[in-house]
């Protein structure tokens, strides 16, 4: 029997076997980004569960945006890189509290303590692998809770720097961007993230596949919960926090 369909079946079927190598290549890719992220803090490994939370959603960032996937990386080592069992990987579980930085151990107890200090008045605080900032970004989640799953948290960063790379024309000052406008704190930064980023082998670096034709498609989520109300003043595009607010913190593990 003649198939009518045969060759959008097959077109389907393509594109599904391009997905799978994508996906393949991507996980290749970050294993030997892992490997050689070693020079910074020590051996990185993915046998922890907890140690491959951020790269996991760094990985899904990377193929539903295109920003290659070093520069995620890079990116999110430089705002939670943490060194535990043997092992240097982003931290999930990590919040800067108007200055201060904490690793938390579990995502309940990150929660927990973002949700009290939110009740006692805080608002300029940075959530998850790539440290969003609540008071700034917040507006775009639809709750506290929303900010720390990783997945949504990395896809935002990954559009927020995407959006900053079409601006600056590279990378590296997109880089320093999406941590702050303030040159002084930028270029520091963008030193940090080079100097990381620089240590992945060149050869792991390719092209990654995007599932976004719109690079510009950040749509603001309704906010349903009335503890989370949008802040007063809105963001402004270019980086975390505005002008001169980042601040360089020592981290703390929680327990």
């Amino acid at each position: 029997m003649r198939c009518k369909n045969c060759k959008a079946l097959g077109s389907l079927q393509n594109d599904k076997i391009f997905v799978r190598v994508q996906r393949r290549a991507l996980q290749a890719i970050l294993g030997v980004l892992l490997a050689f992220a070693a020079p910074f803090a020590g051996h990185a490994s993915l046998n922890n569960s907890q140690n491959s939370v951020c790269s996991d959603a760094t990985l899904a960032a990377a193929n539903k945006t295109g920003v290659p996937v070093e520069v995620l990386y890079s990116i999110s080592l430089a705002e939670t890189g943490r060194k535990k069992n043997g092992s240097f990987s982003p931290w999930p579980w990590t919040v800067n509290m108007e200055g201060k930085g904490v690793w938390f151990d579990s995502r309940n107890q990150a929660f927990d303590y973002v949700q009290d200090s939110y009740l006692g008045g805080a608002r300029s605080f940075d959530i998850g692998c790539f440290q969003i900032n609540y008071r700034w970004h917040g507006h775009n989640f639809s709750s506290i809770q929303e900010m720390f799953d990783p997945e949504k948290n990395a896809i935002y960063a990954a559009r927020f720097l995407k959006d900053l790379y079409q601006e600056m024309g590279n990378w590296e000052d997109a880089a320093g961007a999406y941590h702050s406008r303030t040159p002084e704190f930028a270029n520091k930064y963008k030193k940090r993230f080079k100097r990381i980023k620089s240590s992945l082998p060149k050869d792991a670096i390719t092209e990654t596949h995007s599932e976004e034709q719109d690079s510009n498609s950040v749509v603001a989520n309704e906010n349903l919960f009335p503890l989370l109300q949008q802040t007063d003043q809105l963001p402004v595009l270019g980086s975390l926090v505005p002008m001169g607010e980042r601040q360089t913190s020592r981290f703390i593990a929680s327990n």
